[in-house]
């Protein structure tokens, strides 16, 4: 009876250790899950820290956006198909031509619907521009009709030729990433660079335009569905 007993009480003890086991570790994976998501989230945004450049009152960052995470560790959903791009009304992102490739010179490109999500585009301390402050900055570089050449990088690596008037005076250093059509169609590609802004009117949203042939800026108004580049200003 005694032996009984023992060994029941040693089975009773094996079970508990075992439960206790499975339990630290769905805990430790639990807490890696989080703390990786963690991580993806501060990648993506130190990527671009210490590119930045102040013109006039402004300080911006020199390259594109290139986060797949809201600032608060979501992820943004890459859409590649282009009939589901077409039909999306919440953020998405991908690289022009679906190409991971154009990523470290151009960024991604993101629809006005990332840009506009309450858990934030930009990295802390940095936000997506006004319509009033791209006005800002090109009115401190004298103007659209010249502002745009101070703002491109010069040369043909990035551009197609003749980037007319492709001085990058500012250090903004504007590439061609060119942009996504609501329809899911990529245009443009080293002709045109485009930066959204968060400001919209109509149902439309507000952005800036760098041409390869000339050396002005563009100010428009596209469907919110499109894929344009982003350029994140510091917060005051």
């Amino acid at each position: 009876m005694k032996q009984k007993l023992k060994t029941g009480f040693a089975a009773l003890l094996l079970l508990l250790a075992i439960s206790c086991k499975k339990e630290s570790s769905s805990i430790q994976s639990s807490g890696i899950k989080s703390v990786s998501s963690t991580q993806d989230a501060l990648t993506d945004a130190s990527a671009l820290a210490g590119n930045t450049v102040r013109i006039g009152s402004q300080v911006w960052m020199t390259k594109n956006l290139d986060v797949s995470r809201y600032r608060n560790g979501d992820k943004i959903p890459q859409v590649k198909n282009r009939i589901k791009w077409a039909a999306l009304t919440t953020g998405a992102w991908c690289w022009h031509n679906n190409d991971s490739s154009t990523g470290a010179v151009y960024g991604k490109i993101y629809n006005w619907y990332a840009v506009n999500d309450a858990r934030g585009l930009a990295p802390e301390g940095w936000h997506i521009p006004s319509d009033s402050e791209w006005t800002i900055l090109t009115t401190f570089l004298g103007g659209d009709a010249v502002a745009g050449g101070k703002m491109k990088e010069t040369g043909t690596a990035h551009w197609l030729s003749p980037n007319t008037d492709a001085t990058n005076s500012s250090g903004f250093t504007g590439v061609a990433a060119g942009n996504r059509y609501n329809t899911g169609s990529f245009l443009y590609f080293g002709m045109y660079g485009w930066g959204w802004s968060s400001s919209e009117s109509s149902g439309l949203a507000w952005y800036r335009r760098l041409n390869y042939n000339d050396g002005g800026v563009f100010r428009g108004a596209a469907d919110k569905r499109d894929g344009i580049s982003v350029r994140c200003i510091r917060d005051n």
